[in-house]
Order: C-alpha cells, then structure tokens, then sequence
C-alpha cells in the first residue's frame, strides 16, 4: 500500500465521518415513525441494553438523542412483535440486532460452554438434565420468564451471590446458558426488564429462520467476521482496528483478517487522522460532510461513545462510566450523558427522572475548557426541555 493511497483527515474532518456515520448528520424528523426508527436501527447496527433506569431504560435514548421525541412503544413493538425488526443476544454487549444479525454470531453461540460465565459453564457441566428440561420447558411453553419457569419445574435451588450481586438459581443459570448458546431467545421484556425466553422458532422472522435455525447453514466463521467488521465500518464511517473488533467484541485474531480482506477489496481504505496515533480505516461509502450542526444528549451507552480512545482521539472528551465506580470517587456523577453541539461533545451532565415529583434532575453539569456561554447553555436548556416532555415529566430542575 503506497502513502498516497493513505487518506488523510483532520480531526474535525473525521467527527464528521463519525457523527453521520452514526445518523447525527440529518435533521431530526417531525413525527418519527417505525421507518425512522428502521433507519437508526440499519445505521447502527447494535443498540446496546443495560438495566440502570436512573433516567429511562438506555435502549430507548439512542432513538431519541437521534430522532427526537418518538414513541417509545414502536421500539418495544420492534422487539416483541412478529414481525421482529430486532432481536436481542450477546453483540457489544446485551445487545439489539437486526435478525439477520443474530446468525452471524454463531461463533459465540457454539463457545457458550468455554466462554460464558462460571454459571452457565457449571450448570451446563454439573446439571445436564435441567438444562435439557429447561429447554423443553420453554420450547413447549414459552415465552416464559425466569420465575415463570422455575414455578413450572418447581425447581428453586438455593442460591448463590459473587462480588458482582448476581443471584441466580440454577435455572436462570441455566436459561442463560440456553441464551448465550443460541438454543433460547428473547421474545422481549417484561415492564420490570426481566427476558421472556422463547425458542428462536417462535422469535426469528420467516426470512431469516432457515439460515438461523440451521447451524450447517450458517455462515462461515470468516465470512462471518468479515460481515461483522463491515457492520462495524460502516456504523464507524473511520475508525482504528480496536474500534471495528470492540463494536461486536471480536478478538484481534478474529477482526484482522476480515479487515485485511475488507481492505483488500476496496470496502475499507487506509486512512490517517491527525493527532490519532493508531492506523485508521474510513469506509469508502462513508459521507465525509462539511458540516454537521446536531444536538443531542448521548445515553453513556451510546455506541458513538463506546470506543474510548477514539473518542478522546477525534473529539477530545475523555470519557469516563462512573456507574460502577464508589460515589465517593466520581468525578461528573452517576448517569452522565455527553451533550453533542454541532461536532463536538461540549458537555456532560448527570441526569435522572424523579417520577415522584415530575422532575428531569440535572444533578451535575460540567462544561468542556471555553464552553457553556450563553448559546451553548440555551441549546442545552433547549435539550433538556425536549427530554423532559419525551419522559413525561413536567419540569427541569
């Protein structure tokens, strides 16, 4: 590869890659439908789930920092009605993708027993009769949560807690065994975000069942990989090696090849950013526009924020999840959104919804060096006000 096919970017230059990769770069629509939500779902790629509910359940913030107010119920209709738009398994992390996804993950679907957690792994090793009576339990009677099927089996073992609180029967343990290894999936959730387990017949849409329920037709594991960095390439627009693996978890031995192959045929161009101390790669559809004017508060889950060093790379924001760190030790709080401007990321602030009261709470903002004069903090206040109606709470405070 010669230097001139390198391309070269600045740094505001590659935000905007970045930001219209992620869907920041159009105008947010009057009265956003499931199109638009279909829209930001192709963009993206993986919506992540996570249980914090400090401010709203964060699978719902990326449509919104992205959409504006939308109703919340076409994403959860996405989810749980036939026919799915999304599903839900191990991606990033706990994650929602496009059916046609969830194949792709096979590799990790046939690794549960040496690479899900003690357990599975135990309970898959110790207890194989449950976990084939787990099985068919759902497979009979699903969608069942959890506690449903421990009822049914009337199996209710003593339970166990490590350092990180989770407190599972064998059966959850189980169900999540079942889960990770592509045996059982989600039907949705219920209002107290427990999973309804379901066999992947009852869950995957006509299109893609064939493929997905037959292990033999699935792809590849390089084929595989290969589409799942272009997912990730895409959903980037530039991003280094670490950023196009992090983005469905794959390891350095998984994501090289695929990005060598990617790169072989043109799909991924070599490119430099300045300041950015890693090779990069800028997917050759990427829009590279000359202005991005967005304005969002981002979920700390936000796949524009999941890749820290690029974050700090192109932005210049050092971004931090203090969500698992002691109260005592956080620097910007507990539940803390990036605020997007224009191209940069300006500011965070700690967020959580009083339902009690009906109040959005900013418990903490804290200004990036030269921002948060008059104009950034009306946009902002402008924002706030525009997340507060969406939750349904009647003042910021």
């Amino acid at each position: 590869m010669t230097d001139a096919a390198v391309v070269r970017l600045s740094r505001p230059a590659a935000r905007r890659v970045a930001l219209a990769a992620q869907g920041f770069a159009r105008a947010r629509p009057t009265a956003p439908g499931i199109r638009d939500l279909q829209r930001v779902v192709d963009i993206v790629g993986v919506v992540q789930i996570d249980s914090v509910n400090v401010l709203t359940r964060s699978q719902y913030l990326p449509f919104f920092s992205r959409l504006g107010p939308y109703d919340t119920g076409l994403l959860d209709r996405a989810r749980d009605r036939a026919p799915r738009r999304l599903v839900e398994y191990w991606a990033h992390e706990a994650s929602l993708v496009p059916p046609r996804t969830w194949p792709l993950l096979d590799f990790r679907m046939r690794r549960a027993r040496s690479d899900a957690w003690g357990g599975m792994q135990r309970v898959a090793r110790d207890h194989p009769d449950l976990v084939e009576a787990v099985l068919d339990e759902v497979t009979r009677r699903g969608p069942l949560t959890s506690r449903e099927v421990e009822a049914s089996l009337a199996h209710d073992h003593p339970r166990s807690s490590d350092h990180w609180g989770w407190n599972w029967s064998l059966v959850k343990n189980a169900l999540e065994y079942l889960f990770w290894s592509g045996q059982l999936s989600s039907a949705g959730r219920t209002a107290q975000f427990e999973r309804r387990y379901a066999h992947p017949a009852r869950v995957l849409p006509l299109d893609v069942r064939a493929e997905a329920l037959d292990p033999g037709a699935r792809p590849a594991e390089e084929e595989a990989f290969r589409r799942l960095v272009e997912i990730a390439a895409r959903a980037h627009g530039v991003g280094s090696e670490q950023c196009l693996r992090d983005y469905f978890r794959l390891t350095p031995q998984q994501a090289r090849p695929a990005i060598a192959a990617l790169v072989a045929d043109g799909t991924l161009l070599p490119a430099t950013v300045d300041g950015w101390h890693r090779p990069v790669y800028l997917h050759r559809e990427a829009r590279r526009p000359r202005r991005v004017r967005a304005r969002a508060l981002l979920s700390p889950f936000d796949s524009l924020v999941w890749q820290r060093d690029r974050v700090r790379a192109i932005f210049g924001f050092d971004f931090r999840l203090e969500i698992y760190v002691p109260e005592h030790l956080r620097v910007h709080g507990y539940y803390v959104l990036p605020f997007l401007l224009g191209d940069e990321l300006v500011a965070r602030l700690d967020l959580k919804s009083d339902r009690r009261a009906g109040v959005l709470r900013v418990q903490r903002c804290t200004w990036e060096p030269g921002r948060g004069g008059p104009d950034d903090a009306a946009e902002l206040d402008a924002e706030l006000d525009l997340l507060a109606g969406w939750l349904g709470l009647a003042a910021v405070g």
